[in-house]
């Protein structure tokens, strides 16, 4: 049974979302993978591969986009709006997702 492909319905994985929030600022490849590193406190990192990967569905997914700056050889890329949206109701739905476990897990003694 082939995969759902999470953009398609509209989740972000922890690849997608980490680059998405780092690009409410626009940034080139390396600078994103450096700002997530930071952001996370070295919990999460991206490779190249996995990183441009996931940047060409992002763009196709109209999420991120180009900038237009011809002085720089580096391609920077910046959130759009439809990108920020999806971030906002990403960020919900995990918060969600947290309480569901806070809530069982409490009942265990386990938090």
């Amino acid at each position: 049974m082939p995969r759902n492909d999470s953009l398609e319905m509209g989740e972000l994985t922890d690849t997608s979302y980490y680059i998405l929030l780092s690009l409410v600022e626009a940034k080139h490849g390396y600078l994103i993978m450096k700002t997530i590193e930071v952001m996370t406190s070295n919990q999460f990192s991206i490779g190249p591969a996995s990183m441009y990967t996931t940047i060409k569905k992002l763009l196709s997914a109209k999420l991120i986009k180009l900038c237009d700056e011809e002085n720089d050889k580096k391609k920077t890329y910046v959130a759009t709006d439809k990108g920020i949206e999806l971030l906002k109701k990403e960020v919900q739905r995990r918060k969600e997702m947290i309480k569901h476990a806070e809530e069982i897990l409490n009942r265990k003694g386990g938090l």
